[in-house]
């Protein structure tokens, strides 16, 4: 393998790119137009532009990116995560066109994208299931059967969906009618595909996922936990490896558990087996992401590995040269997801000029990015900057780097999720581990955090006010 493609943008596209180049292999980047003076391009050894700047112009046109690794005779591509990289269409193309796609093979990815077709392959490894149905249902009557045979609340679910899309908790019998039709609505619209599914809705949840690596030969390894419970609308902002509520039992529970889910489909290459854990306990298979993820970085740092090295090795063909008795947690790792997002605004996307963006540096800060100053955040593509991540040999250690990077992390321009993330950092339920995914719901607002900047503003300006006669009373002494 001397050339790969990274059918990607921004941080992540960079990031593969750093471990192919500490490989010695070549990189291609691909970029749109609107992507032209973007960083990844200019740090691949070659780069081409394949269309517009809307994505299906562009980054999703598979067809276009096959032909310039061709062009390019291009060994492997690397899709990184979003765009083309759960795309088994895509996966397959590859295979027909004789490169090598760093990821898992078609069949696997068809099957963990529907979430009905998981939990069918992973029922012989007797995976903990949420109570439910496990086909699409249509029929309102059938749905209510089946959610009063299960209790209320129950979960309303898109088999094809992701990031909360076609999601809908329902409370009572009565909005089971309207959430039902709005879910469908919003999976056929969103996923081209309107099956739900219903299963009973888990209280105080926490989002627990567990990396998982496989190669060609039969071996699979798990690299523990990460906890993803700190979220808004369904999606993640802040996680962390490992969790503060596992136990080592537990943990190699989950993990054995993963490592089956992975043997049910064959599966080669990273790969995340997501699961919820509720208030006792116990856990419940969730779904697969067949790719690298986006918080892969807090793994990479306590289990001391390059994801993006393992699966060049796997891609190629290589055993892997780590057994899971080698593995051991190293600390603990922080990520904060910094995105150009108001959160003062419902973290709607902030759209602008970067006049100010500066990182912060030092020991155990790790910036994954992808833009620099002076430049305009796309109005096309996802609005993450970058990933902000902080080591420590404890969680409090760790909390308290993050919060100091935060601090010397200079954004102006856009509103972003960092003084989210350090209100995250802050908050005794965060720093206490006694959390679930409705931290959001719980204890932000707006106002909260309205509030702390005023606080903040207030104690700067009486730090410059003191200086400032401190300055004067000097200035006054005889000499």
């Amino acid at each position: 393998m001397k050339k790969i493609l990274v059918a990607n943008r921004g941080e992540i596209a960079i990031r593969v790119m750093q471990t192919a180049k500490k490989m010695g292999i070549k990189t291609v980047a691909v970029f749109s137009e609107v992507d032209r003076n973007a960083p990844h391009v200019r740090y691949a050894d070659e780069a081409v532009c394949i269309g517009p700047a809307p994505s299906n112009q562009s980054y999703l046109r598979g067809d276009k990116i096959i032909e310039v690794s061709k062009t390019l005779n291009v060994d492997a591509i690397h899709p990184g995560y979003g765009f083309l990289s759960e795309n088994a269409d895509f996966a397959e193309l590859c295979e027909a066109n004789s490169i090598t796609f760093i990821g898992p093979r078609s069949k696997a990815i068809k099957v963990m994208g529907s979430k009905l077709a998981a939990k069918e392959t992973v029922k012989a490894y007797d995976i903990p299931m949420v109570p439910g149905i496990d086909e699409a249902v249509t029929d309102v009557e059938k749905a209510k059967a089946i959610a009063l045979e299960i209790g209320f609340p129950i979960l309303i679910k898109a088999s094809a969906g992701g990031g909360g899309k076609g999601m809908r908790v329902v409370e009572k019998e009565a909005d089971l009618e309207s959430q039902m039709e709005r879910a469908i609505s919003e999976a056929t619209s969103a996923f081209g595909d309107g099956s739900v599914f219903i299963e009973k809705y888990v209280k105080s949840p926490r989002h627990i996922e567990i990396q998982i690596m496989a190669d060609m030969h039969g071996n699979v390894i798990h690299l523990f936990e990460r906890e993803c419970s700190v979220q808004r609308r369904h999606q993640k902002v802040v996680e962390e490896a490992p969790s503060s509520v596992l136990s080592s039992e537990l943990r190699e529970e989950m993990g054995q558990a993963a490592i089956n889910v992975a043997r049910s489909c064959d599966y080669i290459g990273a790969g995340t087996v997501e699961f919820l854990l509720d208030a006792d306990h116990n856990f419940y298979f969730l779904e697969m992401n067949t790719r690298l993820q986006v918080e892969h970085p807090v793994s990479e740092i306590i289990a001391g590995v390059d994801l993006v090295e393992l699966q060049i090795k796997v891609a190629r063909g290589e055993v892997l040269d780590i057994a899971q008795d080698d593995l051991k947690i190293n600390g603990h790792a922080l990520e904060l997801r910094v995105y150009a997002e108001d959160p003062l605004n419902d973290f709607l996307p902030s759209v602008g000029n970067l006049e100010v963006y500066q990182l912060p540096v030092g020991k155990n800060i790790r910036v994954d990015n992808g833009f620099e100053e002076g430049m305009d955040i796309p109005i096309y593509y996802d609005p993450m900057l970058s990933k902000l991540i902080t080591y420590g040999k404890t969680r409090d250690e760790a909390i308290e780097l993050m919060i100091k990077a935060i601090n010397n992390y200079k954004i102006q321009g856009v509103q972003t999720t960092l003084a989210f993330g350090r209100f995250v950092c802050e908050h005794e339920a965060f720093r206490s581990g006694n959390f679930d995914t409705h931290f959001v719901k719980n204890y932000y607002s707006p106002k909260l955090l309205e509030e702390q900047h005023k606080n903040e503003a207030e104690i700067a300006a009486q730090i410059a006010l003191k200086r400032y006669f401190e300055d004067q009373k000097q200035l006054r002494l005889p000499n």
